[in-house]
């Protein structure tokens, strides 16, 4: 009868051990737009808030919503400066709120940062040869934007013992390119505690 060697044996069987446990991973989906209570840190639900509550202030202000009655004004959204001192995704929380603004149905975007690779299609069809002159587009036809749209987000973190209180406050503006007036600003608080138990947990 074959049998292992002890060093031999105890190899196989961690390797068995480790196989069985990557094998009782359980995954789970969870709801989106429900409350994220992990952390103190940075989370779902405070991009979530933040585009809501900006989202609305805009669409109901009343020179907004007098400037959209008739018509859908064009807008270039700089992306938000991160003034905190974590490492967040300020794309993301932009990204969220121009979808949202579109899907209004108040206002139209420009990106800017596809513009390099706009003017590379645009090179492409008028100088390459490979474009029929019916098809190919024509330069001087695109619309300026009218309005930027840009924001900050800081935060003031403190620490009493094993608490972390997070304070953040996200601005966000619109201006008139044309005028350089300022014609919407809003912001958004929000304070965030995080107590650790006894034993870090």
């Amino acid at each position: 009868m074959f049998r292992l060697s002890k060093p031999t044996g105890l190899i196989v069987a961690s390797a068995v051990f480790a196989a069985t446990l990557a094998g009782c991973t359980s995954v789970k989906y969870g709801d989106a737009g429900g409350v994220e209570t992990t952390t103190a840190d940075f989370g779902s639900t405070d991009l979530q808030q933040i585009a809501t509550t900006m989202v609305d202030s805009l669409l109901t202000f009343p020179p907004i919503v007098e400037i959209t009655a008739q018509r859908r004004p064009v807008m270039f959204v700089e992306k938000v400066k991160n003034k905190t001192s974590e490492h967040i995704d300020t794309e993301s929380v932009t990204d969220t709120i121009s979808s949202r603004l579109l899907r209004s149905g108040k206002f139209r975007f420009v990106d800017m940062n596809k513009v390099a690779a706009l003017e590379k299609q645009l090179q492409y069809q008028l100088e390459s040869g490979n474009v029929s002159d019916e098809s190919a587009v024509k330069r001087g036809r695109q619309i300026g934007a009218e309005f930027m749209m840009y924001g900050n987000l800081s935060s003031i973190v403190k620490r009493d013992g094993s608490t972390k209180d997070v304070y953040y406050k996200f601005t966000l503006k619109v201006m008139n390119v044309e005028s350089g007036l300022v014609e919407w600003a809003d912001e958004k608080e929000i304070r965030k505690t995080a107590k650790k138990s006894l034993f870090g947990l």
